[in-house]
């Protein structure tokens, strides 16, 4: 009792130290903003722009246009985010002197964020179109089809009107999808839904002009409309790929694109804009409770987290079965090989795989198990996870097995031969009963990495813990509350993991009194 008092207050310690750090570190980055803000020279137009730090959207056409500027020789630095909504907070923080991005998504910005505004001055004009493989020109014929159809009947004019035009337009033009038969097969589209008023999520569902514009296509098609939610740059790949049909994430036409898929006839003529900080306006920072609100009470957005922690339990449970199942066996022969000299062949295969998965990223093993290896297999996501992590943790599991099988005296298994056992008994009834408490605690950490590691499932579009906290960050554009709450999620079930193997592990023990 006394044990499990202590851990309890270690632990109460641990999250009062995490909510004061963070809220120290909100202090000093607001200090650092504002000394920033009163040294470095204020961005009025586009030719300001060479010398500053500029934000863009990874794989975005701002990142495109913007990439000239760093060769310049002016010294423009151009910091690359994952999500827009990840630029925007940047530059609240004064960590860079401005961002350039799509106009409607930088006005829903704005509208969201204070303290920040859109120049008047464009940065250039764009055509959006929606991205299809180079080899699917069937699918590109009927989709320009079927926009010219939606484009004379009025439908992308009213879908557009619903979400980006006058006051008394917005909310009045949903698209209600027809009453038609969607017998022609499933229509795959790659988004990323943090573009609004392009694709966003709303209570749960991924909405936006992209999305109703898929929406009345896929009804024109007579095709059930699947969303797959993923990285920015990872779209392109997944349609080279076959992971997904088609492309709607606000894709800009250009010429370096055309190289790698086709275009559809364009639906829309957008423009990049530049937003910088509002030295006018003075913004409120909202208190503790309210943050809580808007981060996981209001439209339910906690269902984000646990959707994605189900997700993240889920892959990491089968990917340890995975892990311990190959890894015991590799250890075994790598064993056998080590002591007898036998399965060599064997042996030498599995040196080369645990080289192979040692040596590289497991972000990297993911993304070819996901993208090459499982190329033309339509499988599921979580699927695909629990091969990738389960076969990178097996690497590790072998190596730990296999150093507490050689750490067992070498007289314990004379001892088990020279009873009559076989290689076979002597390992199972002798000799891994005690190499498995010797290696308890290292098998306990590497189960705590794998756990860790399954917060990159999100770079194959799959919804983990991390992904959830990442879309509640794409809605609020509130970044403490959502990373905190993900951080002690993991906290809790690290503890909650490590407090069973010590169990487990002082039970084992017992036995040898």
């Amino acid at each position: 009792m006394k044990k499990t008092g202590k851990r309890l207050l270690a632990a109460m310690l641990l999250f009062c130290t995490i909510l004061i750090g963070a809220a120290g570190y909100e202090v000093m980055a607001a200090d650092e903003a504002q000394s920033t803000e009163s040294t470095s020279e204020t961005v009025n137009s586009a030719d300001d722009l060479p010398g500053k730090r500029i934000g863009v959207q990874l794989g975005t056409t701002g990142d495109i246009y913007v990439s000239d500027y760093e060769s310049d020789g002016s010294g423009t630095v151009v910091e690359r985010y994952n999500k827009g909504a990840d630029a925007i907070q940047a530059l609240k923080q004064g960590k860079i002197d401005c961002v350039v991005i799509d106009e409607q998504p930088a006005i829903k910005f704005v509208e969201q964020n204070t303290g920040i505004r859109i120049l008047d001055e464009e940065f250039t004009l764009e055509d959006y179109a929606f991205v299809v493989a180079k080899s699917n020109t069937e699918l590109l014929d009927k989709v320009n089809s079927a926009l010219e159809k939606l484009e004379a009947d009025g439908t992308i004019a009213d879908i557009q009107k619903n979400y980006i035009g006058t006051e008394d337009e917005i909310g009045k033009f949903p698209y209600e999808s027809k009453d038609v038969s969607h017998e022609n097969g499933t229509l795959t589209v790659g988004t990323n839904a943090e573009f609004p008023p392009y694709e966003s999520y709303e209570d749960g569902q991924i909405v936006g002009i992209d999305m109703d514009i898929m929406r009345a296509v896929s009804d024109e098609l007579g095709m059930e409309l699947k969303i797959e939610d993923m990285a920015f740059d990872s779209i392109i790949p997944a349609i080279s790929t076959g992971k997904v049909d088609i492309g709607a994430a606000g894709f800009t036409v250009t010429e370096e694109r055309k190289k790698n898929v086709n275009f559809t006839d364009t639906y829309t003529t957008s423009k990049q804009v530049i937003i910088v900080k509002d030295d006018t306006v003075t913004s409120e920072k909202a208190g503790l409770s309210e943050k809580f609100y808007d981060n996981f009470v209001k439209d339910s957005r906690y269902v984000y987290l646990l959707k994605g922690l189900g997700n993240t339990l889920l892959i990491t449970v089968l990917a340890l079965l995975v892990g311990v199942v190959f890894g015991f066996l590799i250890a075994i022969v790598r064993t056998n090989h080590d002591r007898n000299g036998g399965l060599t062949i064997l042996n030498a295969l599995c040196k080369l795989y645990l080289t192979i998965v040692r040596g590289t990223p497991v972000m990297i093993q993911l993304l070819i198990i996901y993208y090459v290896i499982f190329q033309s297999i339509d499988t599921g996501k979580i699927v695909v996870a629990v091969i990738a992590f389960g076969l990178n943790s097996a690497a590790y599991v072998a190596e730990i097995v296999r150093s507490g099988i050689m750490a067992v005296d070498i007289g314990q298994f004379e001892a088990g031969r020279s009873l009559g056992l076989n290689y076979k008994q002597t390992m199972m009834s002798i000799i891994l009963p005690q190499a498995v408490k010797n290696i308890l605690p290292a098998l306990c950490n590497e189960f705590i990495s794998l756990l860790k590691e399954t917060s990159i499932s999100g770079y194959i579009g799959l919804m983990d813990l991390t992904k959830g906290g990442d879309i509640i960050r794409s809605v609020t554009y509130e970044a403490f509350m959502p990373l905190i709450a993900v951080a002690l999620i993991y906290l809790i079930m690290v503890m909650g993991l490590s407090k069973v193997v010590n169990l487990l592990e002082r039970k084992l023990r017992s036995n040898e009194r």
